[in-house]
C-alpha cells in the first residue's frame, strides 16, 4: 500500500483547494513573529511573552492612548490595561499625561526602544532571507503589493491613517 503524501501548505485542506489568502498571510506573519520572539529572547529580553509583544510591534505605542492599543490588536481595554501595566512594571512602558493634559498616554522607556530595534532588525533579517529566496525586484514588487493592498479603499480608514503616519522604514 501506497504511503500517503502530506499536502503542500499551498494544496492543504479540503482535496486539491488551494489555502487562501489570508491563512498565507497568517502562516508567514507567525513565521515573522516567531524570528521577532527569537530576537528579543537572544537580546535579553527574555521576560516578554508573545501577548506583550503583540503591544510593542508597529505602529509603536509611543504616545498613543490605551484605548487605541487596544483597538489596533483586538483587546478589551481591561486587558490592554493588564498587559501595559506588566510591560510597565517589566520597564518596557510608562503612562503618563503629557504637560497640559490630563489625558494618560503610553511612552516607550529607553528599553521599549531597545525592543523596538530588536524587533525591526529581525524583520530586516527576514526580508533579506525573502528577498534571497524570491529575487529583489519580485521581492519589491511583493513589498509594494502589500502596501498598495494596506492603503486601499478596501482598507479600513484607520489602518490607512496609520501606515500614511509611518515611514517605509518604520514597518516591522
Amino acid at each position: 500500500m501506497p504511503k500517503a503524501q502530506k499536502p503542500s501548505p499551498a494544496k492543504a485542506g479540503h482535496g486539491q483547494r488551494q489555502v487562501l489568502v489570508g491563512a498565507l498571510l497568517r502562516m508567514t506573519y507567525q513565521l515573522t513573529r516567531e524570528r521577532q520572539f527569537k530576537a528579543l529572547i537572544e537580546h535579553g529580553f527574555g521576560d516578554l511573552n508573545q501577548a506583550l509583544l503583540s503591544v510593542m510591534v508597529y505602529p509603536y505605542p509611543d504616545r498613543a492612548r490605551p484605548l487605541e492599543l487596544a483597538e489596533r490588536t483586538n483587546m478589551t481595554k481591561q486587558a490592554m490595561n493588564y498587559l501595559l501595566g506588566q510591560l510597565e512594571t517589566l520597564g518596557y512602558v510608562e503612562r503618563r499625561a503629557e504637560k497640559g493634559s490630563s489625558r494618560r498616554l503610553v511612552f516607550l522607556t529607553r528599553r521599549g526602544w531597545q525592543v523596538v530595534e530588536t524587533i525591526r532588525a529581525a524583520v530586516k533579517e527576514v526580508e533579506v532571507e525573502w528577498a534571497a529566496v524570491l529575487g529583489q525586484k519580485r521581492f519589491d514588487e511583493f513589498i509594494e503589493m502589500l502596501r498598495q493592498l494596506s492603503t486601499s479603499d478596501a482598507t479600513p480608514a484607520s489602518h490607512r491613517t496609520l501606515l500614511r503616519r509611518g515611514r517605509a522604514a518604520d514597518f516591522a
